[in-house]
């Protein structure tokens, strides 16, 4: 059902703390043109659990008004299943095409509940839904088991990787074949996960970035590993400022160099500053320096 290269989009802000709309609407517009695949609105990058039920819809409006008929996906990210719920359906009515949903991230939920829950917020929604599993970050490990569990639930479609266990992909496969579709959620493990079988990519970095992610992803498709792996090898240095608990200052600071826009954050998150701040834009402007051109594809 879905496949390809989904940008877990950053939101954007007016000096004020506003919703950025017309920003939003220009830097979503670029993921389009470059060739990606859909779109993930609030999710952690998008700055999610700091936006207003309304401000999620608002911005998923606008990445519907770009995304040209691809599909177009809400976070749900609530720490209360009633909540999460009541979400899913105000986004089913608001037209989205899917749910990613992230198991309670302040609650941490033992199998049983996590199941529950996922099933809960994805029957409010009535909508596909894919799975986010990430261990690391939230400290709910969605299992082989757990997946067992979703499997006879014709709404669970996808599930984005994130265990940080590059094993994980195969033991999807292996137990499920094409039940699910294959995402892969952590930028710097996406070239090992693309080789194994995941059939998308939920990136980070694409927001900066959204050529060579895209040249990636379809180079392997195409069964072109060298030309992929060359790109990757240049591109991991950026990759590796996902996998932070700064991945969202880091990726709106390289969206500074790569694509002109601001970087913006919702506090209690605040702009990188400092040695911070010089470290990760020297590896943004080191990697300027040397950007790869591109294969046809």
């Amino acid at each position: 059902m879905w496949t390809g290269v989904f940008p877990a989009v950053t939101t954007k802000f007016t000096e004020d703390d506003r919703l950025d709309h017309a920003e939003m609407e220009r830097c979503f517009t670029l993921q389009m043109e470059a060739g990606c695949d859909g779109i993930i609105v609030a999710g952690s990058l998008g700055e999610g659990p700091m936006l207003s039920v309304e401000e999620k819809l608002s911005v998923l409006k606008t990445a519907q008004g770009v995304a040209n008929g691809k599909p177009v996906l809400l976070t749900i990210n609530e720490a209360g299943t009633r909540e999460g719920a009541a979400i899913a359906k105000q986004a089913a009515k608001a037209g989205a095409d899917g749910l990613m949903i992230v198991p309670s991230p302040i609650y941490h939920t033992n199998p049983q509940e996590t199941v529950a829950t996922l099933k809960a917020m994805a029957a409010g929604g009535g909508l596909p839904v894919m799975i986010y599993s990430n261990r690391v970050a939230y400290r709910v490990d969605v299992t082989i088991e757990v997946m067992e569990e979703l499997a006879s639930d014709p709404l669970f479609v996808a599930v984005k990787e994130s265990s940080d266990d590059i094993r994980r992909s195969t033991e999807i496969i292996n137990r499920f074949g094409d039940r699910f579709d294959l995402f892969t959620g952590v930028d710097n493990l996406a070239f090992e996960a693309l080789s194994v079988g995941a059939i998308g990519w939920v990136a980070g970095l694409v927001t900066a970035f959204p050529r060579e992610t895209v040249a990636i992803y379809q180079l392997m498709k195409q069964g072109r590993r060298e030309e992929a792996l060359a790109i990757y090898r240049w591109f991991r240095p950026l990759l590796d400022l996902d996998v932070s608990s700064y991945l969202v200052q880091n990726i709106k600071l390289a969206e500074v160099h790569a694509i002109g826009t601001n970087d913006r954050v919702r506090m209690p998150r605040q702009p990188l500053s400092g040695e911070r701040r010089n470290a990760v834009e020297k590896i943004v402007k080191d990697a300027l320096a040397v950007r790869p051109v591109l294969p046809s594809f």
